[in-house]
């Protein structure tokens, strides 16, 4: 076939992938459909309650399963009999280099890869990464405080996470805006390819991510450092194919701070809508902001779902679930169930530690990154509190478009008056 007609081929198997969600969702008003689109972007929530009539696991409109139980959807997490792929299925995804990873990949391959990863996100790496983080945060607040109104994202939220990442990976300075504005664009994939034109820039950005990460490859193969890239190429040829090492820094870029960026800016928007939690916070940010972290990733996670294959057949709350049948694990739902969390709905950083929510996945996938994404979130959010106690929304926010990862773009808000850093000023003013 020739590109032309391939062009034509992909753009219309899109659009009728188009036209049958909308129909579905907004004719049929099938929930999994409706979740796919701009009412799953702005409350997914109220839709995972109609679900949840249904039972702990359901039949989808194209003959899979979906489960809005926390039991249901932990237990196919943990389950070997369940894969990030199907079996004997083709592992990589070529249209996207964020899939051909260990991120969905099953045993033997992900168990090796992940372990090479791991050593990254020790309790003893963590500890190293701290001052960074603070310095990163220190830094940003210090030029938002000089205006009146700053945009939350761009401003603090997505900053942070990709200095620190950059570092982790070992990215020269003159290539991190780089690295992050088309390491960006293929995290807007998640949810798939829109049209033609997304599908061209999509491989124009990761041609240039590949070009990038050619170079550094290169330069740490010459000039190595005590960085991921670095490790992961001293591992070349005896723990890590050469072909699987670009996937693999893809990932733990992207990875790195898509999660962040997100848990950041749905945080600062559940607490300033429930003003006495930010107040509770302001009160006691060191005490409080990890809390804050956790009842976020409850209460309104990044990853909001996830799929699995049988890898055989397999007995599931009474229903038959075939080989290669997906159920798709509705982590955002999972985390307001009623069975296992008292009131659900409601956004309470002082809840009492209970059953571990979902939102870094469960089993051998669960996020090998989640240290890294809590540490920069907890001191996001006790600097942000110490620092800029009056902060309030100033205007309208945006969310990105997208329903499998959920966050905001835009978050305009007003500091208020900032404390000065402690130790260079007179007393603080008390909390807003």
């Amino acid at each position: 076939m020739s590109d032309l007609g391939q062009a034509a081929s992909f753009a219309s198997g899109l659009y009728r992938q188009r036209v049958g969600t909308v129909y579905a969702g907004y004719v049929n008003r099938d929930p999994l459909a409706l979740l796919r689109l701009r009412p799953g972007r702005v409350d997914p929530y109220s839709i995972y309650e109609r679900m949840r009539a249904s039972g702990p696991l359901a039949p989808t409109r194209l003959g899979d399963w979906v489960s809005t139980s926390h039991r249901v959807c932990a237990a196919v997490l943990r389950d070997r009999r369940f894969g990030a792929v199907p079996a004997g299925g083709d592992q990589r995804r070529p249209e996207d280099e964020i899939e051909a990873s260990f991120l969905t990949m099953n045993p033997p391959d992900h168990t090796r890869l992940r372990r090479l990863a791991r050593p990254s996100f020790s309790p003893k790496a963590m500890a190293g990464y701290r001052g960074l983080i603070e310095q990163s945060v220190a830094g940003l607040l210090d030029r938002a405080a000089v205006r009146d109104t700053f945009d939350l994202i761009p401003a603090f939220a997505s900053p942070l996470p990709i200095t620190v990442i950059t570092e982790l990976l070992g990215v020269p300075e003159e290539d991190s805006d780089g690295f992050a504005e088309y390491g960006a664009s293929l995290a807007g994939a998640l949810d798939g390819i829109r049209s033609l034109r997304h599908a061209a820039r999509l491989q124009a950005d990761s041609d240039k991510l590949s070009r990038l990460f050619e170079r550094l490859l290169e330069l740490r193969r010459r000039e190595p450092r005590d960085d991921i890239v670095s490790r992961l190429v001293a591992a070349e040829g005896d723990q890590v194919r050469p072909e699987e090492i670009m996937p693999l820094c893809v990932l733990l870029l992207i990875a790195g701070f898509e999660t962040t960026v997100n848990l950041i800016g749905n945080a600062v928007l559940a607490l300033l809508d429930h003003p006495d939690q930010w107040r509770a916070l302001c009160e006691d940010p060191a005490g409080l902001a990890p809390k804050a972290v956790e009842e976020t990733l409850r209460y309104d996670p990044p990853v909001q779902r996830t799929n699995r294959y049988a890898l055989e057949a397999v007995e599931l709350e009474g229903e038959r679930v075939g080989k290669g049948q997906v159920v798709v694990t509705l982590i955002g739902a999972a985390n307001r169930d009623p069975e296992v969390y008292e009131r659900p709905g409601s956004f309470d950083i002082q809840r009492e530690p209970g059953p571990e929510h979902l939102a870094f996945s469960s089993g051998i996938h669960y996020c090998v990154g989640q240290p890294l994404a809590r540490l920069e979130a907890t001191i996001a959010l006790r600097m942000l509190a110490e620092r800029m106690p009056g902060l309030t929304l100033a205007g309208a926010i945006r969310r990105r478009n997208t329903t499998t990862i959920r966050g905001p773009i835009q978050v305009p808000v007003t500091a208020g008056a900032a404390r000065t850093p402690r130790g260079s000023a007179p007393a603080a003013p008390k909390c807003a």
